[in-house]
């Protein structure tokens, strides 16, 4: 059973390296997943590949989504309303259909545009995830290590210290 836990943890230091390592010592591919850093800054490495229109889209979805946006466009709407309502000479008389058109034609626009922002947003915490999951795989592989050493260590302090009382250095009500 063993023999099958070593090769998983062989397997998996390869993976997360995405490497093909040639080494087969256990070891060895531990040191190397220690002193391999594996987790990226995410919005850093997102910035490297975006585009003038996903800036763009970002933008309007930021300004789109605000509460200044939303205030002024209730003012507008209203001196919209206001104007063409109470002006017998209004581009737009009650039922103000060139308002529902430029409205339509607004919310139109916006929606794609903000889901792709959305989209942008969900790969983001796509790959924030895969990069918690790859960390989360290192520290749980070292902390097994550590494990093993801790627990190889308490055996060969029990060895020294039955060889001590062996040897007579310590009786019994010394320890």
């Amino acid at each position: 059973m063993e023999v099958k836990k070593n090769n998983t943890k062989k397997e998996i230091v390869k993976k997360l390296l995405n490497k093909d390592l040639k080494t087969d010592d256990e070891n060895e591919l531990i040191e190397m997943l220690i002193d391999e850093p594996l987790a990226i800054d995410v919005d850093k490495y997102e910035d490297e590949f975006i585009t003038f229109k996903d800036k763009l889209a970002d933008k309007i979805t930021e300004i789109a989504g605000s509460w200044n946006f939303i205030i002024t466009f209730i003012a507008f709407l209203l001196l919209w309303m206001l104007f063409n309502g109470l002006t017998n000479n209004s581009i737009d008389p009650y039922p103000f259909i060139l308002l529902n058109l430029v409205l339509s034609c607004i919310a139109a626009l916006q929606a794609p545009i903000i889901m792709m922002s959305q989209n942008r947003e969900a790969k983001k915490d796509s790959l924030r995830s895969k990069n918690d999951y790859r960390t989360d795989l290192k520290s749980e592989l070292i902390l097994e290590v550590l494990h093993d050493q801790m627990n190889e260590i308490a055996k060969n302090q029990k060895k020294i210290l039955k060889i001590l009382e062996n040897q007579g250095y310590f009786d019994e009500d010394d320890k």
